[in-house]
């Protein structure tokens, strides 16, 4: 009887050594912590974000029509333009 007992206590110090050290490696309390503050400086930087994402944006639509003019400037099937127009009349 005594000898159970022994074991149990022996074998209740040991997880709760283990529990220890997984808690000091692993803590989940400063995890938390840490999450919460990454949520929070997203949050505070996500009109930062939305500017440059808009400034991009507006920069991808400025190429596009940059290269749309530049297709319809060389493109010989445009009918309206001046020596194309002339020379078909």
């Amino acid at each position: 009887m005594q000898q159970t007992i022994q074991t149990n206590l022996k074998r209740m110090k040991n997880f709760l050594g283990f529990a220890k050290s997984y808690l000091i490696r692993k803590n989940p309390v400063k995890a938390f912590v840490n999450e919460a503050i990454a949520t929070i400086k997203d949050m505070l930087s996500i009109n930062k974000k939305r500017k440059l994402a808009k400034y991009r944006l507006n920069y991808q639509m400025y190429k596009l029509n940059q290269m749309e003019k530049l297709i319809a400037a060389n493109n010989e099937h445009v009918f309206l333009r001046g020596n194309k127009f002339n020379e078909m009349r």
